[in-house]
């Protein structure tokens, strides 16, 4: 795949909880190549969400270290850290985290603007997204007016639209019927394959754990085992195919 693009040195996250300290992330170790993706595959309370938000940077490391890119985010100020986010790293959530009072495309700029693109341009980039995950007709509908798998669509177009480098999925098909499940793995797959951008999928489906390069088993906060799959789930769309279109629900 290339130089490792995440980096995770003896990562420990260690929580206090009165007289009990309960160990979430039990000093792992392991990378994440550019351009891979990679499924951290786990039973709920195994410690995969907690390890993907200190990659993220969303929660402080006890001990240890996260290079991303090459730069180490354990000792970042809040306000580089933040800047680092938006430069580099898009995010998929289960619950989708839309702004219910606005539309799928103000949606959808909003990482721009945090990049300061002017408003032309984004919306611009905003609508073709927004074509290439499906959505042609629900641009100006809200979250309330749209189906869970919309929604989630809408999240994927967020996440991707500022070509970061780095895509973090915490769950996202958790809400989501099977049939769409499928819709919207693929969507992600597709996306990060065009623009070669790594994903890291935290799931508890072994099934879905299926569509990654990398598999990384976490047990109670220690790594179980690292797989490589040599013949990961690919999308079912034709060879050149520039977009992935999907009929309007």
């Amino acid at each position: 795949m290339g130089k490792p693009v995440i980096e995770v040195k003896k990562a420990r996250k260690v929580y206090v909880m009165g007289e009990e300290r309960i160990n979430a992330v039990n000093g792992v170790s392991f990378t994440i190549d550019r351009g891979e993706f990679c499924c951290l595959l786990g039973t709920s309370g195994s410690g995969k969400s907690t390890l993907l938000n200190l990659m993220a940077g969303i929660e402080k490391l006890t001990s240890g270290d996260i290079l991303i890119m090459g730069e180490s985010i354990r000792d970042m100020s809040e306000n580089r850290l933040a800047k680092f986010r938006q430069e580099n790293l898009g995010f998929v959530f289960q619950a989708y985290n839309l702004i219910g009072s606005m539309t799928a495309v103000e949606n959808v700029e909003l990482p721009l603007v945090f990049k300061h693109m002017g408003a032309s341009q984004r919306r611009k980039r905003a609508i073709a997204i927004l074509k290439k995950v499906g959505l042609t007709k629900r641009m100006y509908h809200k979250p309330k007016e749209m189906s869970g798998g919309q929604q989630q669509r809408v999240g994927i177009a967020r996440a991707f639209v500022a070509k970061p480098a780095i895509v973090f999925a915490d769950e996202p098909t958790g809400n989501l019927d099977t049939r769409t499940t499928a819709e919207v793995m693929e969507l992600i797959k597709s996306m990060a394959i065009k623009h070669h951008q790594t994903v890291v999928m935290v799931t508890h489906d072994v099934s879905l754990a299926g569509y990654a390069d990398k598999i990384i088993r976490v047990l109670d906060g220690n790594i179980q085992s690292i797989e490589i799959n040599e013949n990961p789930v690919n999308p079912g769309q034709s060879a050149g195919s520039e977009t992935y279109e999907k009929p309007e629900e």
